[in-house]
């Protein structure tokens, strides 16, 4: 779920445009066809090598382009410019493809690591916006919190309320997007980070505008550096993150704060128009196998629903990490974000450029 990295997204964008330009249009080439794999993934979130290790027992080349946010995939999806075979969004957007025809079922039949070795717990959790678990194979959850500097900040970080404090004046940084920002003022209301209810979304924005002349940046990817180094206080992160900066500077805490907030989880699904099905069911269920899934995970951050991962892991540090491996009571009764219709996304969008440009 998560901000990732815009340059290589970019980038990709022009890798694949000249990749297709070459086959004289994508996959007109049927021998490559037959061999290939499209994936489209959020930046940095899968481990190089754990894709030449693929090819290299299949045969299948990856073509692999990635984005920084749900919103800026979406739209590509949805107007086929590129056809892509396998992507990896999160929880409400994967309702809105299934909602959207974008999508085909799987065969589970074909993905037999899937069932096998993740958590049941996980396919549960995805009932919220696969209801039949029919379209989707977790891949990476999380939630998101507050990370903050513990020898500057010396009072309880357990309440979204402390991003309104005055101290933390220009230290302090939110994630520059609408459903991660808008939760938290709905939270502090008592209110579901699905609302729909203008009335509500509109107190969240005014909120968020108070807040603003205390806040850095609204950043994505530039969080984590910022942390780290402590030309930040404090800022709205996600927890795989939180967990290579926390490794990176020990001072740095980690908290869910008591309001609730987003459990999150993203998924592999297959595209509607997907013309290399039989290898993507392949590429998911080699991602479900535990030590495939150690790699990615040593290089991410990001916890995975791999049920055998933490006794594998050999760093004591990691293994015994609450942000790796947190207690259950930290995500009892958090909320999953829904797809909430195209008119509420553009409420949504709507109401949060309103306090950017505010």
């Amino acid at each position: 779920m998560k901000g990732k990295k815009l340059f290589k997204f970019v980038l990709s964008v022009l890798l694949t445009a000249a990749f297709c330009l070459n086959l004289t249009g994508c996959g007109s080439d049927s021998s490559k066809k037959e061999n290939s794999l499209y994936v489209y993934s959020w930046g940095d979130y899968i481990d190089p090598k754990v894709l030449d290790m693929f090819e290299k027992e299949t045969g299948i080349h990856v073509i692999l382009d990635e984005f920084d946010t749900n919103e800026n995939m979406y739209p590509r999806v949805y107007e086929g410019a590129v056809h892509y075979d396998i992507i990896c969004p999160s929880d409400y957007m994967i309702q809105k493809m299934i909602a959207n025809n974008l999508l085909q079922p799987l065969d589970f039949e074909k993905i037999p690591n899937a069932k096998k070795n993740i958590d049941a717990k996980f396919f549960e959790q995805s009932k919220e916006f696969d209801p039949e678990n029919k379209y989707s194979v977790p891949y990476c959850w999380g939630t998101v919190g507050i990370m903050y500097d513990s020898t500057v900040v010396d009072e309880p970080v357990d309440s979204w309320n402390i991003l309104w404090n005055e101290k933390y004046k220009d230290k302090i940084l939110m994630q520059d997007s609408a459903r991660d920002s808008l939760m938290i003022p709905l939270k502090l209301m008592g209110r579901s980070m699905n609302e729909t209810d203008q009335k509500y979304l509109e107190q969240a924005r005014d909120m968020l505008i108070k807040q603003k002349p205390l806040v850095q940046a609204y950043v994505i990817d530039e969080a984590k550096d910022k942390l780290i180094s402590g030309e930040s206080t404090m800022g709205v992160i996600f927890s795989g993150e939180a967990l290579m900066i926390s490794l990176a500077n020990p001072k740095m805490k980690f908290s869910v704060p008591k309001e609730g907030t987003n459990f999150w989880i993203d998924s592999w699904v297959i595209t509607k128009d997907a013309e290399n099905v039989d290898n993507a069911h392949k590429f998911i269920n080699f991602m479900c196998r535990p030590d495939i899934a150690l790699i990615n995970f040593d290089f991410l951050g990001y916890s995975t629903p791999i049920e055998a991962l933490k006794d594998m892991e050999e760093n004591e540090e990691i293994r015994n990490s609450p942000i790796a491996f947190p207690d259950p009571e930290v995500y009892k009764n958090q909320e999953t974000y829904k797809y909430l219709g195209n008119e509420m996304d553009k409420i949504y969008n709507r109401l949060w450029m309103q306090v950017k440009v505010d």
